[in-house]
């Protein structure tokens, strides 16, 4: 290698470029059809949801929807499509409605009426009905159930709480699952697990198209203050598997529908499961055997995917795919197809699944693993990956003390080139993430690379409240939102100074959403604690936040502020815009001028206030975008905007 050129940390030439940002795609949810080998994905595409389905490894991948945008709508979405029987079912954006699309040739027809938004599709056993989660556009959310092919009006299979998610059938048909909760409660506070018998209803055995109905339900595990998240059958439908957060961790656990024995699956002290933000999140999935499941599981942020025997109840990491330390959409494919495929092979031996996964040096990818060849396919990349590993920072776990003699968390990326280096100590970057229930974990992260590669230091902020270290550190958040996030990020980049990692005068708050307000809060709270902050549609006015978004999040600074009326006080204390004046550091304020959840005048009202006081700033609203960028030109912008900002008011600042 030639000798590295020496230039000021911050201002490295990176191969992380913001229009190769903007090109990458989304890779979402993957899922096998029922045939076990024919696969199909969901990519985002600038503004666009494409349905992509491969038979076979041999034949390539095709676009299902080239002139549809597949996207579900029920809260921030997810649970955009199912597959099964040789057809694909998917929510429309901007539609509501359910559609149906043969994997072979066909149009897509409606099976649902433009009523609500509908989500989380789920199709029986035989093919002939699709359950789903579906919103009424106002305050109403039910499962409802309707024919696989349209032909009669759905009706609803089971109502009566305020939220549903992740609906399922047992393998025969006969019972059907699924999760709800009600306000205050967010689904990581207290959710509750439902299972009912599916009735024979007349005629229905005589497909003269009458629909099926639920005996009443039972709940088998959960409550108020137990959350419960993804249920799945076992393949012999005798028992369900979910993640119980009871012991303090989310553990996997299975429950005996007859007898009602319940067995821990996974060990105290990491997690499987995760927040449910989206529709149909999947951590893990039962295994073609049905004696095993493949799980993904958490630990400090780093997440790999273990085999867990269902019968003992223990894991081992499956070494051949190590290198993905974050992943979702986990599916395995179904046994009786794993057995087709390869007739010459047990049933323990005809094991595969497919996830889509990523790590800090790993663009997203869809990978499928084969547990008897120990074969790994990548089926889909989101990016070139034209970037070697050498060229990308590294991300370790790193912890430090903060206050009441408490420890915080987070990941740690320290600046990394091929080509340069720098004297001296670099500036830093906290990223602050969403929520603020939620976690940064071990993933492919574009901000993290962009900056460390330009010569940045970045320490990634899981402050108290966040999840992946247990539910007492998550409930650490509740009535303290704007406190424990605040306090943690200050003590963070303290703790990075004391350790001689970073210039302790350049210093920059960055976040989005929950993020945001962390920024602004910090900002105005501490005005002199940070060189320059960056918020991202941040939350500026708790009132408004608690009356204007959507309604999952309706109730939910309840917990994380406290009841309205009450604690009126604490709500004006942790509205930055209240305090805006006293922001005296340069701001960037990024927003979409269609967001539902913080909408457009949070930051308004921000940048209003920057305006009077003369407070250096930037203000850029996309047109079109939500809660979050989806079309490549809004990404290309933001980033290179976003390094000029930070070039003039932190790299080059003024000492």
């Amino acid at each position: 290698m030639p000798e590295k050129t020496v230039r000021q940390f911050g201002l490295w030439d990176s191969p992380i470029t913001p229009k190769g940002l903007a090109e990458s795609v989304r890779l979402n949810s993957v899922l096998y059809d029922s045939d076990g080998k024919t696969l199909v994905w969901h990519e985002g595409r600038s503004g666009r949801g494409v349905l992509l389905a491969q038979s076979s490894p041999t034949d390539a991948p095709r676009d299902l929807t080239s002139e549809i945008s597949v996207r579900a709508e029920v809260g921030y979405g997810g649970g955009d499509f199912t597959v099964q029987g040789g057809f694909a079912y998917f929510a429309v954006h901007k539609d509501g409605r359910l559609f149906r699309q043969p994997l072979s040739t066909g149009p897509a027809t409606p099976i649902t009426p433009q009523f609500g938004t509908a989500a989380s599709p789920v199709v029986s056993p035989g093919g002939r009905f699709v359950a789903y989660v579906h919103y009424d556009g106002d305050r109403t959310d039910v499962i409802g159930v309707v024919d696989a092919e349209g032909r009669r009006w759905p009706q609803i299979f089971t109502a009566g709480h305020d939220f549903y998610m992740q609906p399922r059938w047992s393998p025969d048909g006969k019972r059907f699952a699924w999760i709800a909760w009600d306000f205050p409660n967010m689904p990581w506070d207290g959710t509750r697990l439902y299972v009912a018998e599916v009735l024979e209803t007349p005629g229905v055995s005589e497909n003269t198209g009458c629909l099926p109905r639920l005996g009443e339900p039972r709940v088998i595990a959960g409550g108020d203050d137990v959350a419960i998240f993804q249920p799945e059958f076992s393949r012999d439908g005798k028992r369900i598997l979910y993640v119980s957060d009871e012991t303090g961790w989310g553990r996997l656990r299975a429950t005996d529908l007859d007898g009602g024995e319940s067995q821990w699956l996974t060990p105290e002290g990491v997690e499987v499961g995760c927040p449910a933000w989206a529709q149909d999140m999947r951590t893990y999935a039962v295994l073609g055997d049905g004696r095993s499941a493949v799980a993904a599981i958490g630990d400090r942020g780093f997440q790999r995917l273990h085999r867990v025997d269902l019968t003992r109840g223990e894991t081992e990491v499956i070494p051949e795919l190590a290198e993905y330390t974050e992943v979702s959409t986990v599916e395995a494919s179904a046994p009786e197809a794993s057995a087709a495929a390869h007739p010459s092979r047990t049933a323990a031996g005809s094991n595969r699944f497919v996830f889509a996964g990523s790590g800090p040096k790993i663009p997203p990818r869809i990978v499928e693993f084969d547990l008897a060849s120990r074969s790994t396919r990548i089926v889909a990349r989101s990016a070139g990956e034209t970037i070697r590993a050498e060229a990308l920072a590294e991300c370790r776990p790193i912890s430090w003390p903060t206050t009441d003699g408490e420890t915080a968390h987070g990941l740690f990326y320290e600046p990394a080139s091929e080509e340069f280096t720098s004297t001296g100590k670099p500036p830093v970057v906290l990223l602050i993430h969403g929520g603020p229930t939620g976690q940064a974990v071990a993933a492919w992260s574009p901000n993290s690379q962009f900056f460390a590669t330009r010569g940045w230091a970045v320490l990634v902020v899981n402050y108290r409240g966040s999840t992946g270290y247990g539910r007492e550190y998550m409930l650490r958040l509740r009535g303290n939102w704007g406190i424990c996030d605040v306090e943690d990020s200050l003590s963070g980049v303290r703790y990075l100074a004391e350790q001689d990692l970073i210039d302790p005068d350049r210093t920059v708050i960055m976040g989005g959403s929950a993020g945001g307000f962390t920024v602004l809060q910090t900002l105005s709270q501490y005005p002199d604690s940070f060189t320059a902050g960056v918020s991202l549609y941040g939350v500026a006015n708790q009132f408004g936040l608690a009356a204007d978004t959507h309604k999952f999040e309706t109730r939910y600074t309840d917990t994380m502020v406290g009841p309205l009326p009450d604690d009126a006080q604490k709500y004006h204390d942790r509205s930055p815009e209240y305090h805006a004046h006293r922001i005296k550091r340069p701001l960037a304020v990024y927003q979409g001028e269609i967001d539902k959840v913080v909408p457009k005048g949070q930051s308004d009202a921000i940048v209003d206030a920057l305006k009077r006081s003369g407070t250096p700033h930037i203000y850029h609203c996309y047109k079109g975008e939500g809660h979050g960028w989806r079309k490549r030109e809004t990404i290309e912008h933001f980033y290179s905007s976003l390094e000029e900002f930070l070039r003039e008011h932190v790299i080059f600042s003024v000492k």
